[in-house]
């Protein structure tokens, strides 16, 4: 790498400058605790009962108390202390937290547990001179928070990667940086975030912008160490009582990701890139002739110019390739059909805007206050300084623009930024100190621009870099250039679970690859059925092979439209996640821990996953795969999705393959909506819908509730435009019972529901079926043991379904 990186794997040498830190006093100011020590003072705070926060100030600096990850207000009121001779210490209700004052030492515990503690805390380390490298900074000394680790306990986090689920041994660069044609081991990509998970469900998050590392026990003597050029040396360790409960808080500490709009959980036609106007209007109109849904259009860097290099930050149509674009872009929201254009943040001096952007003053400048500019593969550059408001209103204003024109979204690349010298100075610091939240703040731009210009709009807004917190941004992360290959899919699972740990649970990658000229059908089959189980439906590529599943074969054609026609019907239970996690923060995509948290096997496992609660998805991963080894989460009983075949939870099976679905298993006693196929989310109606209930006689009782809005309202929830459909099934010898009922807000319109009920694994042909007390008809399949229902009904009152077996 560069830079800091250059230097830190030089021979370097520490000082603690803890060795002989002594406590000197302290006090409880308005309920924060501060500690003065013989070399700064420790500021301790909590935010709840499970969140609580460390900062050090050394002496001779002021404390800095600008966040740009943390959102959540203090808790004023929640700590106790306790003082005695040798110790402090601090309670809620589930933490406690321990100061030894000689020697000074720092232990967090949870009900009793020591979770972790401060080996030297902080500390100062300097480093050889070196030789300074042309363009970069040398830095001396770097600022470290060193702690020590229990022996056993596996460590995540550190953004994404691609190297096991268990990060330990790993020591992680915190620069956000692409790694092109990435495989089977990425060590440093688009996002990394200075969050350590642990598998004792705690976490720890370094509160600071500015470049560095975490070191996870590289050394394996025990130690996790965060290393830092400059800024805040705060912290904070968050616990949960189970893992859906330990991202709860950490999202509540940096902020919700917001619903998104309903059509971003559709399919996306993109590829690098539709040439003109009428290659895009082509293209859609062949999806319309295959009758392959879809929802969104890419358009990458060809809408503002003709050629790849020489033109990034025209940021204005290119009229000889899209000379009517308003017409197109209106055109295609007539087809539900949303249109997307690519941006980066980077001002070519060969670009139309280049002039505009000196006279404006809104690029990153040099020491001597003039626009910074540097060679990279598109051309001689300057890059937008979105810290200083002239140069974010400049750029919202481009954005404006595009919005008053109907565009559907954003997408902004190469956000790490891709290329950002150190020499580099913003409004908000030098690029070192703001690198690896310009794609936060990027989002931020965004996000903040519709709240203000766009407040009835929800925006999309994909980006391939980011921060902590950036998911209150909307922001919809994905995995940056993966390679086409079975290498390039297998680490896709881990990087998702892993970021959706972090808050940021929209991550998703190219589907089919987008790196290299490999055209592998089977590849492009298997990871499309996958994505029918990501948060984000996006076939993205490299335009050598195409994307779009109307461009391939006539095999993978199929199968792709099998799996985005599955992608439509889940809408309504895809659409229930995104609002759980808008509300709670629990990942769409979830390791097969958060069900077994004490199965050590599943600590280090992301070959299955779960899809929600009640979906276990194991993709396939290799090429001709004809079995699979799944293991089936205990305390439940698992259906086969499509033949209902039965497994038992808490053991491991080897299942066949077939080519038109990956294994897809649901939970006993688990409802799963279902709507009726559409060729775009506009088309889709919540008022007609199917309900498949996994009968489990193992599982006497059982609840779902699923979420709907008009998929467009801002605030739907919190304005009382929603419903929810409440269900609820009890399983006797000689009866099963299914209760519906309706929650609805004030301001949502009712209507009356045409629903039909698929009852799976019913062993026998019921006596009869009654719907709130009335005998009505149904079909029994003796072969596949289903039954169906239809009702319909207003939804006023609770709804009852009774199914007599004798």
């Amino acid at each position: 790498m560069k830079k800091l990186f250059l230097l830190l794997l030089i021979s370097s040498f520490g000082f603690a400058q803890n060795v002989n830190r002594k406590y000197i006093s302290h006090q409880l100011n308005e309920n924060v605790l501060e500690i003065k020590t013989s070399d700064g003072m420790y500021l301790i705070q909590s935010y709840t009962d499970q969140i609580i926060e460390t900062s050090f100030v050394p002496n001779g600096e002021k404390f800095n108390t600008n966040s740009h990850a943390v959102v959540l207000k203090p808790n004023r009121n929640s700590i106790q202390l306790k003082e005695s001779a040798d110790f402090l210490e601090i309670k809620t209700k589930t933490l406690e937290i321990q100061i030894a004052k000689s020697p000074f030492q720092i232990s967090y515990y949870k009900k009793g547990e020591l979770l972790l503690s401060e080996k030297a805390g902080y500390l100062k380390r300097k480093h050889e001179p070196l030789e300074r490298v042309k363009g970069n900074i040398v830095y001396d000394s770097t600022e470290v928070i060193q702690f020590n680790l229990n022996a056993t306990e596996k460590l995540y986090g550190g953004g994404a990667r691609v190297l096991g689920m268990d990060r330990r041994g790993n020591r992680l660069a915190l620069y956000n940086r692409a790694d092109y044609g990435y495989e089977t081991r990425s060590e440093l990509m688009n996002f990394t975030l200075p969050i350590v998970l642990s598998s004792q469900k705690y976490m720890v998050h370094f509160d600071n912008a500015p470049i560095g590392y975490l070191d996870l026990d590289s050394k394996k003597e025990n130690i996790l160490e965060y290393e830092t050029i400059s800024g805040r040396k705060t912290y904070q360790v968050i616990v949960g009582d189970s893992w859906e409960d330990l991202v709860s808080n950490y999202t509540s500490l940096t902020g919700k990701q917001p619903l998104p709009p309903r059509w971003a959980l559709g399919n996306f036609s993109s590829r690098f890139g539709y040439h003109s106007e009428a290659e895009a209007r082509r293209t859609i109109q062949k999806f319309q002739d295959e009758k392959i849904p879809v929802d969104a259009i890419i358009l990458d860097l060809y809408w503002f110019g003709k050629e790849v290099q020489g033109t990034m930050g025209n940021l204005e149509i290119f009229r000889d390739s899209f000379p009517t674009f308003e017409k197109m872009v209106a055109d295609f929201n007539k087809m539900g059909i949303k249109t997307i254009p690519i941006t980066e943040p980077f001002v070519l001096t060969t670009s139309k805007k280049w002039q505009e952007a000196v006279d404006k003053k809104v690029l990153a400048t040099d020491s001597n206050g003039k626009p910074f500019t540097y060679d990279f593969y598109f051309g001689n550059t300057g890059i937008i300084d979105i810290f200083n408001p002239q140069g974010k209103n400049w750029f919202w204003d481009i954005y404006k623009d595009l919005a008053n024109k109907g565009v559907g979204g954003v997408w902004g690349d190469l956000g790490e930024p891709e290329v950002f010298p150190a020499a580099a100075r913003t409004f908000g610091g030098t690029a070192d100190e703001v690198h690896n939240i310009y794609g936060h703040n990027w989002a931020k731009l965004v996000f903040e621009g519709y709240q203000n210009d766009f407040p009835n709009i929800r925006p999309f807004i994909l980006m391939r870099s980011g921060y902590s917190g950036s998911q209150r941004y909307g922001m919809i992360p994905w995995s940056g250039d993966v390679n086409r290959t079975w290498g390039g899919l297998s680490g896709q699972v881990e990087i998702s679970l892993q970021m959706g740990m972090q808050g940021l649970a929209y991550m998703h990658s190219d589907l089919g690859g987008f790196a290299g000229a490999n055209l592998d059908d089977e590849l492009y089959v298997r990871w499309l059925q996958y994505g029918v189980f990501n948060p984000i439906f996006r076939p993205h590529a490299q335009s050598d092979v195409a994307s779009e599943p109307i461009f391939r074969s006539d095999w993978a054609k199929n199968l792709a439209k099998q799996a985005i026609e599955l992608r439509y019907q889940l809408l309504p239970y895809n659409y229930n996640l995104a609002f759980e996690n808008s509300q709670s923060g629990k990942p769409l995509m979830r390791p097969l821990f958060f069900e077994e948290p004490n199965n050590e096997l599943l600590l280090t496992k992301s070959d299955g996953y779960l899809w929600g609660k009640d979906f276990l998805i194991y993709p396939i991963m290799e090429a001709k795969q004809k079995e699979k080894e799944v293991y089936f989460p205990k305390n439940a009983t698992w259906f086969d999705f499509y033949s209902q075949e039965k497994y038992e939870g808490g053991t491991s099976q080897k299942v066949s393959i077939v080519e038109n679905h990956i294994p897809t298993f649901v939970r006993g006693g688990s409802f799963i909506p279902m709507s009726n196929l559409v060729q775009t989310t506009e088309r889709y109606n919540a008022n007609t819908m199917s309900f498949h209930y996994f009968l489990d006689k193992k599982t006497t009782t059982n609840s779902n509730q699923f979420y709907f809005d008009d998929g467009a309202t801002v605030n739907a929830f919190e304005k009382e435009t929603y419903e929810i459909i409440k269900l609820h099934a009890q399983n006797e010898s000689k009866k099963t019972q299914i209760e519906i009922e309706r929650e609805a807000g004030k301001n949502y319109q009712t209507a009356f529901k045409i629903c039909t009920f698929i009852i799976h694994n019913v062993e026998t042909k019921p006596k009869k079926v009654q719907f709130n007390g009335k005998k009505t008809k149904f079909t029994y399949d003796e072969k596949t043991k289903t039954l169906t229902v239809g009702i319909t009904y207003f939804g006023d009152q609770k709804e009852k379904i009774e199914i007599l077996f004798r």
